[in-house]
């Protein structure tokens, strides 16, 4: 069994779905990139560079089950169309405040339902750690261990 880790930022946008109060759409995009992580005497630091290569495109819809709970469900595609990977929340994901009065601060993992291309019959988890704009602007930073039969 082949596993691969990826970490990607996603930027993009959510809304209300058309007739629905309670459900959001999101779409984002994430470039190929490097993300460095330094810990030292005072503290850590990171940062994120763009790289040569492909993107990954990010659509879900989101329905608010309570005041600072959602579930979600979508599809990430790597690259060209063939590889995808479909998932759905565990649990339920978290959002609220955050310390920037502009900004709502949000959780969630999910597991992979199925997949395509390349990753057809594959398993794992990915983690969303996530911000949102009053005006609907979405910035999301994933992790996500795959298994590949």
């Amino acid at each position: 069994m082949k596993q691969i880790i990826y970490a990607m930022q996603f930027v993009g946008s959510a809304a209300p779905k058309a007739g629905s109060p309670t459900i959001l759409t999101a779409t984002t995009t994430a470039l190929s990139g490097n993300i460095t992580t330094v810990a030292g005497p005072e503290g850590v630091s990171g940062r994120l560079e763009t790289i040569d290569g492909g993107k990954a495109t990010f659509t879900s819809e989101v329905t608010i089950t309570g005041e600072t709970s959602f579930r979600e469900s979508g599809t990430i595609q790597f690259g060209d169309e063939r590889h995808r990977l479909h998932f759905s929340t565990v649990g339920e994901g978290y959002l609220n405040a955050s310390a920037d009065p502009r900004l709502k601060h949000g959780t969630v993992t999910w597991r992979l339902d199925s997949g395509e291309g390349q990753f057809a019959g594959a398993s794992g988890l990915i983690t969303s750690n996530f911000t949102i704009s009053e005006t609907g602007e979405v910035t999301d930073n994933h992790f996500g261990v795959i298994f590949l039969p």
